[in-house]
């Protein structure tokens, strides 16, 4: 059955959808057993110096931890199936709306960062893996080991320096919607974005050349060459694309990360996104949108996945859905 019918996607596809679904159960039992697991009351915990006992009953009884546990447990996986997963014990929304309120940001950060980093890393990793020894590799090298190791924060400070300080061409911070302000969103995500991609295009670089490394030396592409094929068609048709397919997994995994909120870039750049949510969350002692935030995360690296996986078999069609 060859990765290009029909018939194996599907196949493929319900596999992966039982797989994610087994996973995302586990990530529920995990989520659920956070509150459990918390050392004293969390209620009383999130409530901190406000706490009264009208408050505390109210707050306990809108969460449903007056329940018993196996009461609470069904609750709570019906609700994440339904959406409904809670209330914030620090603003009383509920959970679900703030999630949600915050996702066009990370998605729109995570999306131009990756673009970035793709822009970048892929031509200078081809560049480089077909270059071995050279200088243009050494450059390439250097350059990557150098964003590898630079902070991220580090980076964001010293884009806002040069960009937003010396020649005053972008603000430093701050976030305007792309559906109500566009030209403002654009101006804003900019140092955001290149300060993940920057980082994200220095391990993706690493990744790329050793993958052209990889397959330039393989037996079919010396195969290719005593052919007589031009050393362009020997590139792109050989040695491109047939490189490009465990990146796939990387470029997965970079993007997924930067979905589930890059703390401290959206801290240091004030970007209103899942990462600082999370970070507040933490610091008020919010176990309902941390529990809501986790499953998020976890959903949002499952559909990654699958599509990262998806997309072998769109680069390579002789990779076979198993």
């Amino acid at each position: 059955m060859r990765s290009g019918s029909p018939r194996a996607l599907f196949v493929f596809l319900g596999r992966r959808l039982l797989y994610s679904a087994v996973v995302l159960f586990g990530v529920l039992v995990v989520t659920f057993a956070i509150v459990q697991l918390v050392p004293g009351d969390p209620i009383r915990l999130a409530l901190g110096t406000r706490f009264n006992q009208d408050a505390y009953d109210a707050l306990r009884a809108a969460s449903g931890l007056d329940r018993p546990l196996h009461e609470q447990f069904v609750s709570y996986v019906t609700g994440a199936l339904t959406g409904d997963l809670g209330v914030s014990f620090r603003s009383g929304q509920p959970v679900t709306l703030l999630l949600l309120e915050r996702l066009p940001a990370t998605i729109s950060l995570a999306l131009v960062g990756v673009l970035i980093a793709l822009l970048i890393s892929v031509p200078a990793g081809i560049w480089a893996g077909l270059r071995e020894g050279r200088l243009a590799d050494g450059i390439v090298r250097v350059t990557s080991q150098f964003g590898v190791s630079i902070p991220d924060f580090w980076m964001g400070l010293l884009l806002i320096t040069l960009f937003a300080g010396v020649l005053g061409w972008l603000p430093s911070s701050g976030y305007a919607p792309l559906a109500e302000d566009p030209a403002g969103w654009a101006r804003r995500v900019i140092l955001p974005a290149l300060t993940v991609g920057l980082v994200a295009a220095a391990i993706l670089t690493r990744y790329i050349r050793a993958a052209v490394l990889e397959v330039a030396h393989a037996g079919f592409v010396r195969t290719a060459r005593s052919k007589g094929l031009a050393p362009s068609v020997v590139t792109g048709r050989h040695i491109v694309r047939n490189a490009l397919v465990p990146v796939l997994t990387i470029v997965g995994i970079q993007l997924a990360t930067i979905l589930s909120g890059v703390i401290v870039v959206e801290v240091v750049f004030a970007w209103p996104g899942l990462g600082r949510l999370v970070y507040d969350a933490v610091a008020a002692r919010d176990y309902a949108l941390i529990q809501g935030a986790v499953l998020l995360i976890a959903v949002m690296f499952l559909v990654v996945n699958l599509v990262v996986d998806v997309l072998y078999a769109v680069v390579d069609p002789r990779i076979r859905l198993s």
